[in-house]
């Protein structure tokens, strides 16, 4: 195992949490909806309050989803770009929510854009989070046919985090989708190689193999429960931990 076993969630001082662009959008089928943005900063918040660094990647499907538009005929490396733009708009709202709370947050970009994001500079992001701001990592990696899941291991590497937090719909990784079947079978822990061989959908797979070459564990949460992310890193909350 990639972790001791005295090691629980609440033990961690740097995390990453990764969210879907779709989870900005609340009940609407497209774009952000400012009180469910203003929610997750709340809940954002709520961990920084017990002194956790936080680092974050937000997808774009909110907005533009890269393979969608390969799909209809655009071409694969054009359609990504567009959903890195997206991903910067969601980091954009999410600051400002941020900020609203009075949390110092800087946007981090992989693509320059200078006027509205930091350019990706290592060592500068890892000093953002020893002065507790919290780094939103946007633009994925910077290159077409990487995911933003992926974007978030490699961040999550390269700032030395305990954890990706994976902020999902379900309280944990399941066998197929519990809303659709009532049989789901819900996981506690589940090994990198098992989510792989049974494609568990936890993440994709180039992001689940980085994290595993790197004995990163991933915890998969339920966003939608109130204070469930800071439940977790108390020591308690329903989650599934991802692990070597």
């Amino acid at each position: 195992m990639s972790e001791s076993a005295s090691q629980i969630p609440g033990k961690y001082s740097r995390v990453m949490l990764k969210i879907s662009g779709e989870a900005l959008m609340g009940d609407q089928g497209y774009g952000l909806h400012p009180p469910t943005v203003a929610r997750i900063a709340q809940e954002v918040k709520s961990v920084h309050d017990m002194g956790v660094e936080i680092c974050m990647v937000i997808g774009g499907g909110n907005i533009f989803r890269g393979l969608q538009g390969s799909a209809q005929g655009m071409e694969r490396a054009t359609a990504d770009y567009m959903g890195m733009l997206a991903t910067v708009m969601n980091a954009l709202a999410m600051q400002a929510a941020l900020e609203a709370l009075k949390i110092h947050t800087r946007v981090i970009s992989a693509i320059r854009m200078d006027e509205v994001a930091e350019p990706y500079i290592r060592r500068r992001a890892v000093r953002h989070l020893e002065k507790k701001r919290v780094c939103i990592f946007a633009a994925g990696t910077g290159n077409p046919y990487f995911t933003t899941d992926t974007a978030a291991t490699l961040r999550a590497n390269e700032m030395n985090c305990e954890a990706i937090f994976k902020g999902t719909k379900v309280d944990g990784v399941y066998d197929k989708d519990p809303n659709k079947f009532a049989d789901a079978k819900r996981y506690d822990d589940v090994t990198y190689d098992e989510v792989l061989q049974k494609h568990l959908g936890v993440m994709d797979a180039s992001a689940i193999a980085l994290a595993r070459d790197n004995d990163l564990p991933i915890i998969v949460f339920s966003l939608d429960e109130p204070g469930g992310f800071r439940g977790i890193l108390a020591g308690s909350g329903t989650y599934t931990r991802v692990h070597g």
